[in-house]
C-alpha cells in the first residue's frame, strides 16, 4: 500500500493568484497592490470564436488604454484558452495593470464582444 504526503512550501513560486472577469478595455488597475514578478498569465478567449484578442499588461498603477504604451502584450487567438508561463518571472517595479482589447499595440481600445477571463500568478 502506498502512502502519500504533502509538504507545504515556505517559498512558493507565486504568492498571488489574480482573477479578472471579465477583462476588457477598461483597465483593471494595480491588481497586485505592490511591485513583484509575473510568472503566469492564463487567458480564456473561448467566448470570442472569431476574434483574436490582446491582453495588455502595464507596469503602471493607472494607465490610459490607447495612450499609455503597454509593457507587455499577450496575443490570444480566437476561440481558445492559452497559458503563458514565465519561469524566471517578468519584473514589474511600479504596479501591474491589465486590459484586453481587439487591436495590438498602444492605440487599441476596442473591448471584446464576449467575456474574456484572465488569471495571473504573481509574487
Amino acid at each position: 500500500m502506498s502512502t502519500c504526503s504533502v509538504t507545504p512550501q515556505a517559498s512558493p513560486l507565486a504568492s498571488r493568484l489574480i482573477s479578472i472577469s471579465p477583462s476588457n478595455a477598461e483597465p483593471c488597475n494595480n491588481v497586485t497592490g505592490t511591485t513583484g514578478l509575473l510568472y503566469m498569465i492564463d487567458i480564456d478567449n473561448t467566448g470570442n470564436p472569431v476574434t483574436a484578442l490582446y491582453v495588455k499588461c502595464y507596469d503602471n498603477a493607472s494607465p490610459t488604454v490607447g495612450t499609455t504604451p503597454p509593457d507587455w502584450i499577450f496575443k490570444i487567438d480566437a476561440g481558445v484558452r492559452r497559458q503563458y508561463l514565465i519561469p524566471e518571472g517578468i519584473s514589474f517595479g511600479i504596479a501591474l495593470s491589465v486590459a484586453t482589447v481587439t487591436t495590438p499595440g498602444t492605440s487599441g481600445t476596442v473591448a471584446p464582444t464576449s467575456t474574456v477571463n484572465v488569471w495571473l500568478a504573481t509574487s
